[in-house]
């Protein structure tokens, strides 16, 4: 895995990575291959899509995250979390999944990559013992919209910022969060601010983000 060809697709972004982040992503890649031959921790195989799907667009939304503290939840073999604390050594990020087999590896991935800015948990959103509130709770298509807002609603500060990453533009799943009678209790408590497209380099997928607020009581 070469550094220099991450950093150079990198070069699309608005935002320059830290020293030595090109290697760690490098590294990071190589780890992921090495235990997916044994554990099939992602479907992904080749090392150059790796570089777009788990490197690329795991970074595009960075733009949009807020500060300093960050809940990736669902987040299976440490994306988007792995990469964003990569480009954001400043920030601290907890990565949330139920798969202890996942969470083992991006455990061992913080340890050899020296993150100390990375907090691993295992379990479910609605029933972890998080003990914190965090800025910025995000989310890769593991949940639809309104089952992600409702399983985190009480992790998130007031004011913080939910962010949802999804593929094509979700909007039966916006409809459901405004308009039925299951999130109706939610949607007072909420304001779904925007849905930004996103482009990520090499990647020929729509991506979108859904920027939701959490409305303060």
């Amino acid at each position: 895995m070469n550094p220099q060809l991450i950093q150079q697709q990198l070069s699309a972004f608005r935002f320059e990575l830290p020293q030595q982040g090109a290697e760690q992503l490098a590294e990071l890649l190589k780890l992921l291959i090495k235990w997916n031959k044994a554990y099939n921790l992602t479907a992904v195989r080749d090392p150059d899509e790796m570089v777009v799907l788990h490197i690329l667009d795991s970074l595009a939304p960075l733009p949009f995250v807020e500060a300093d503290h960050i809940l990736d939840v669902g987040t299976g073999a440490g994306f988007p979390g792995l990469p964003m604390a990569i480009a954001r050594p400043d920030w601290q990020f907890t990565l949330l999944d139920s798969n202890a087999k996942k969470t083992r590896f991006v455990t061992q991935a913080v340890i050899e990559l020296g993150l100390e800015n990375v907090k691993v948990v295992t379990g479910r959103a609605e029933n972890s013992d998080i003990n914190q509130q965090f800025n910025t709770v995000m989310c890769r298509a593991t949940f639809a919209l309104g089952d992600f807002l409702s399983k985190t609603y009480q992790h998130c500060v007031n004011k913080g910022l939910f962010l949802a990453l999804k593929g094509s533009y979700p909007k039966q799943e916006i409809d459901d969060v405004c308009h039925t009678s299951r999130y109706r209790d939610l949607a007072a408590k909420i304001n779904i601010e925007k849905t930004q497209q996103i482009q990520v380099p090499g990647l020929d997928a729509e991506r979108h983000l859904v920027l939701v607020r959490k409305q303060q009581y």
